[in-house]
């Protein structure tokens, strides 16, 4: 079926957002989903009742070579100022722009590995390569942290002499949180913003409110709802060893964000997903900042359902991404 777009007003008479509505989930994404319901889900919800235990989540990364990168694809580590990263570059891809791509997991776990395979199919997709950031995590590192790591990568690429225009933020979950967050702290330390953003199932609101009071509080097959504020409580208490000027500094969510001047924006999530509501409210507060911004909803879709390369609907939904990156960096004539 095809997908349907749909304009959505905001608070903002004369702002809208563009939401286009993916109908129809495949036999592939429904198994997926009851996998997920009966695996990860009740990990996370014993995960939920004791946060700060010494989880062994470094361990999760190595999972990761399970899923190895797509065939053809290049590797090759970097070392940053506070972390390492990653060159990902899948066969024939061009050199005319760059994804800086900032992994999820809830600022607590994954990492180049678990990543490998979804960076790999997005230099496919956008036909260019990308920098993969093996930022700093909690419970060691506030998510601020991670912030910092992100605009270091950032001036990296511009070091490697890469052009703003040329460069696209990218994250699924967590790390879309964080691609929200290092674009706007970009403007902080006086450097240009890149030439767009593309987010996959994104946390945008630190707040778990919004979430538990929203229908799919209860329906979503990766996160319990308990899971919502014990990441929120545990944010709280990692960021507290962290003090200015004798004080704690203010939690900033992107949401929360002046978000004026930000480039083009795309967000993915699926329907059922329990930071649906935090897509949503991302792409209604850009819209009322001016900013561009596209909301594609997929429905029944799991959460970084991308990451699944034998579900039709993450193939559909990498090139859409791909169109997205040549349409706001496109290639250089020669």
């Amino acid at each position: 079926m095809n997908p349907a777009l749909t304009v959505v007003k905001t608070s903002d008479a004369a702002a809208t957002a563009r939401r286009r509505d993916i109908r129809g989930a495949s036999l592939q994404s429904q198994i997926l989903s009851k996998y997920l319901q009966f695996t990860v889900r009740p990990f996370l919800t014993v995960w939920a009742q004791a946060p700060s235990l010494p989880w062994p989540m470094g361990l999760v990364d190595y999972a990761g070579l399970l899923v190895p990168q797509i065939s053809g694809t290049t590797r090759s580590r970097v070392m940053l100022s506070e972390c390492e990263a990653e060159w990902i570059r899948a066969e024939g891809s061009g050199t005319d722009r760059v994804v800086l791509y900032m992994h999820g997991g809830a600022f607590v776990c994954s990492g180049l590995r678990t990543h490998r395979r979804m960076t790999s199919r997005v230099s496919k997709s956008v036909d260019g390569a990308v920098l993969s950031v093996n930022y700093r995590m909690m419970p060691r590192n506030p998510i601020a942290h991670a912030v910092e790591d992100g605009v270091d990568a950032y001036r990296f690429l511009l070091d490697s002499g890469y052009r703003p225009d040329q460069i696209i933020m990218g994250g699924d979950s967590a790390g879309g949180y964080l691609a929200f967050m290092v674009t706007l702290a970009l403007r902080t330390v006086g450097l240009p913003a890149p030439a767009g953003i593309f987010t996959m199932s994104p946390l945008t609101d630190m707040d778990p409110t919004g979430k538990l009071t929203h229908e799919n509080a209860g329906k979503c097959s990766v996160f319990p709802s308990n899971a919502v504020p014990a990441l929120t409580a545990l944010a709280d208490r990692v960021d507290a060893r962290i003090v200015i000027e004798g004080e704690r500094g203010p939690r900033v969510s992107p949401v929360d964000g002046d978000l004026a001047g930000l480039p083009p924006v795309l967000i993915q999530v699926g329907s059922t997903e329990m930071v649906y509501a935090d897509a949503e409210l991302m792409a209604e507060r850009l819209a009322v900042a001016g900013v561009d911004c596209e909301l594609q909803v997929f429905e029944d879709q799991v959460h970084v359902f991308q990451a699944a390369d034998f579900v039709p609907e993450a193939r559909r939904a990498l090139r859409a991404i791909g169109e997205f990156a040549r349409n706001v960096s496109p290639r250089t004539e020669s």
